[in-house]
């Protein structure tokens, strides 16, 4: 459950992309369940049903509560009716999202030992996630192995484009929610093939609200932000631009088409996020991957000097 926009339980799955199943990451059940509040992950038809929520009627109180405070008006402006404090509401999402960051700790102990690269891609829709994402998988596999897990509310078009590029992929549906959570990520990736010394890619829901607040287990999250949005975004939805560490402004190749401000969209990026990384690209021509390349192998080398010192 979202406390932030209050998306309901539906029932998320995961939709196995690859004809080759027998090298998945099954040992990942042993430190995860499939859900989280909630948050089912069906397996596909030929393996199990996903384990059953622990404390169901604990987590049922909860969801009930929140529910009645979403009815008597209560929402993250700090308004509220009767039907629940907002001390109550504060309660309510720190218990999720303490349990969610302790499932994404599980995740990025499982991705280190793997010595696997993980980001977390995000962006509102349309913003040319999925076709940056296509053209970088396509190049980047030649170097070293890359998989993805998808996340969207319905249908497996984004994980068959990744996988039409020959790169394994692992569509995760979530239905009425909003945006991924560490169980369904970690869940998804015991379905993808070994990807020792490679990259994971997650590519989140569109949505700039939500996907900021729950750590997935990756170690960057990049923001996409395409010129089409309108300068101010980083300052409408502060949230998720300072928590990224980059921000890809891409369809830079329709530029001259618009009234597009690049300094004004920096400035205000780097107000939320002194800290950020800031490159422009077109998806369609290519533009700039050079440059995301390199801060990818950065991020890489860096990943591995702590690794190395905390080994020492």
């Amino acid at each position: 459950m979202c406390t932030v926009c209050g998306c309901t339980e539906g029932t998320p799955s995961t939709k196995h992309l690859e004809a080759n199943d027998a090298e998945s990451h099954d040992r990942y059940a042993d430190h995860v369940q499939d859900d989280c509040d909630g948050h089912s992950v069906l397996p596909p038809p030929d393996q199990s049903p996903p384990l059953s929520n622990h404390g169901g009627e604990s987590y049922n109180r909860r969801r009930s509560a929140h529910h009645q405070a979403l009815r008597s008006g209560a929402g993250s402006a700090g308004l509220r009716g009767g039907g629940m404090s907002r001390k109550k509401i504060i309660e309510i999402e720190r218990d999720i999202l303490g349990k969610n960051n302790g499932i994404a700790a599980v995740n990025r102990a499982l991705f280190v030992a793997d010595d696997l690269l993980v980001f977390n891609l995000l962006s509102s829709p349309g913003a040319g996630k999925t076709t940056l994402l296509v053209r970088a998988v396509s190049e980047l596999k030649r170097r070293r192995p890359v998989g993805v897990i998808e996340g969207d509310q319905q249908t497996s078009n984004d994980a068959e484009r990744i996988r039409a590029a020959g790169v394994p992929a692992v569509q995760v549906n979530t239905g009425k929610n909003c945006h991924l959570d560490a169980a369904m990520v970690g869940a998804a990736y015991r379905h993808l093939p070994p990807l020792t010394g490679g990259i994971l890619f997650i590519e989140n829901v569109g949505n700039l609200i939500c996907p900021a607040a729950f750590d997935l287990g990756e170690a960057r999250k990049i923001v996409v932000f395409s010129i089409t949005e309108g300068e101010d975004k980083p300052l409408k939805y502060p949230d998720m631009f300072a928590a990224s560490s980059l921000m890809l402004i891409n369809k830079i190749d329709l530029a001259s088409l618009l009234d597009f401000d690049l300094g004004k969209t920096v400035e205000y990026a780097r107000r939320v996020n002194p800290k950020i990384d800031v490159l422009v690209v077109s998806a369609r021509t290519g533009e700039g991957f050079g440059a995301l390349y390199a801060w990818i192998d950065k991020q890489a080398s860096d990943r591995r000097r702590i690794v190395e010192d905390t080994r020492l």
